[in-house]
């Protein structure tokens, strides 16, 4: 039997998710009711500007105290959809104090502070659900967290952000260079005014440190995520990608180190060969890989943000929550237990893909082998052209620590026959 008196939610934020959020829950109430098993009704939406239009959303629901909101006493739900630290993380944590559940898909929040919020929900005995917080509308946090929490997961990668995958996409199917492709994202709405966040890979390892700390049971903060944008890929690297059969995407890579006592987590560019899943994801599309030891590989495809997909991602946590409330239960906590440290990037084994400028002249490859040789670095293929006194260098190495290629490259700049280090990439999905 329904139970008729409903469930109240709250909506902190009405812009293009939480407009979503409210059309949806309005146009499929009766459908939302009979899955949850109880009415769902919108309480209260919480915004900075009250005298903007907002199609579907009843003028009295609207309020510019957040605060009093999440206080009321009577609110089920809280979902949170404004992003940022502050106010959201006061908010969220008063939601708690006041009896409230909450849904977020604050990435920026959840990857700085998320064991503090995980505390607040566990002592007063509500939820904290944030499928939305990565790749969209993409089921990937409960997968992870529910599905597969009887597995050893040892990877987790994927393009977790829509406006790099587009625009590296682009460089890589039309031959566009950075700023034209990045001219076509901003027209068409997948960049922002400012793409600082994206395509310095801020957005990608925040997700990162979600995964990361959900993958491997263990608390990795934003600031344990190594980054790196992809600002300096070129149309040259992409010449070179596809010379070696591969292309170049923006990945956020989690891996259990192989003895199996720390994790890495890291958001870099990187070659990928065109036999590997993520080499066809295309526009702005998310995909994450998943290697477990049991389950074996798994992939997650599909659209990684926009209003409508994102608002899927969080209703589908409002349906879990009002689910659990009915049963006066709770979903899943922090699971952190195995405490594992973050190694720095240096440790993480990797190939790379290092271009160099040299002068074209006999013992130039002897000289940047016997560099390579001193740093304990392999190299796997070499290949050389030369013209008018000058030469061009690719060298792809095998597999070895960061830090020992990184020392590698240093040392490669200072030999006189180096003119210059024209680009290094890392190789990964082999």
């Amino acid at each position: 039997m329904m139970r008729t008196r409903p469930l109240k939610v709250a909506l902190l934020g009405c812009g293009v998710v939480g407009s979503e959020v409210a059309r949806i829950m309005t146009t499929h109430a009766d459908d939302l009711a009979a899955r949850i098993g109880a009415p769902v009704e919108l309480a209260g939406v919480a915004v900075r500007r009250p005298d903007k239009v907002r199609g579907g959303v009843p003028a009295e629901l609207i309020t510019t105290d957040a605060t009093a909101l999440v206080k009321r006493g009577d609110i089920d739900v809280v979902v949170e959809v404004i992003g940022g630290i502050e106010p959201a993380r006061t908010l969220i944590t008063t939601a708690f104090e006041h009896g409230a559940s909450v849904v977020s898909a604050n990435k920026a929040l959840l990857a700085q502070d998320g064991a503090s919020l995980y505390a607040a929900a566990q002592q007063h005995g509500q939820d904290l659900y944030y499928e939305a917080a990565v790749a969209g509308a993409i089921p990937l946090i409960r997968p992870l967290r529910e599905s597969l929490a009887g597995d050893k997961i040892n990877r987790v990668m994927g393009i977790v952000n829509g406006t790099t995958n587009f625009i590296l996409d682009k460089m890589d199917t039309s031959g566009a260079g950075y700023s034209e492709a990045l001219d076509e994202a901003t027209a068409l709405g997948y960049a922002e005014a400012d793409p600082t966040a994206d395509v310095e890979g801020f957005d990608a390892a925040a997700k990162a440190a979600i995964l990361a700390g959900i993958a491997f049971h263990t608390r990795v903060r934003l600031d344990d995520v190594y980054r790196e944008g992809m600002t300096e890929v070129t149309a040259a690297d992409f010449a070179s990608a596809k010379q070696m059969g591969c292309t170049i995407k923006l990945l956020a890579i989690c891996e259990r180190a192989a003895h199996g006592e720390s994790v890495t987590a890291r958001v870099h560019p990187a070659m990928i060969p065109l036999s590997h899943p993520l080499a066809s994801v295309r526009e702005a599309y998310n995909a994450v890989f998943v290697e477990a030891e049991a389950a074996g590989q798994l992939m997650f495809y599909g659209p990684g943000a926009g209003g409508s997909p994102t608002a899927s991602a969080v209703l589908g946590d409002v349906v879990a929550v009002c689910r659990n409330r009915l049963n006066e239960a709770t979903g899943p906590g922090e699971s952190a237990y195995t405490q594992l440290p973050v190694s720095s990037m240096g440790e993480v084994v990797t190939r790379y893909h290092i271009s160099l400028d040299v002068a074209d002249k006999p013992g130039v490859l002897a000289q940047v082998a016997t560099v390579f040789a001193e740093h304990g670095v392999s190299i796997d293929t070499v290949r050389q052209q030369g013209k008018d006194g000058e030469a061009s260098l690719v060298v792809v190495t095998h597999r070895a620590p960061d830090a020992a290629l990184s020392g590698t490259v240093e040392a490669l700049r200072k030999l006189d026959t180096v003119r210059g280090v024209a680009s290094i990439m890392r190789v990964e999905g082999e």
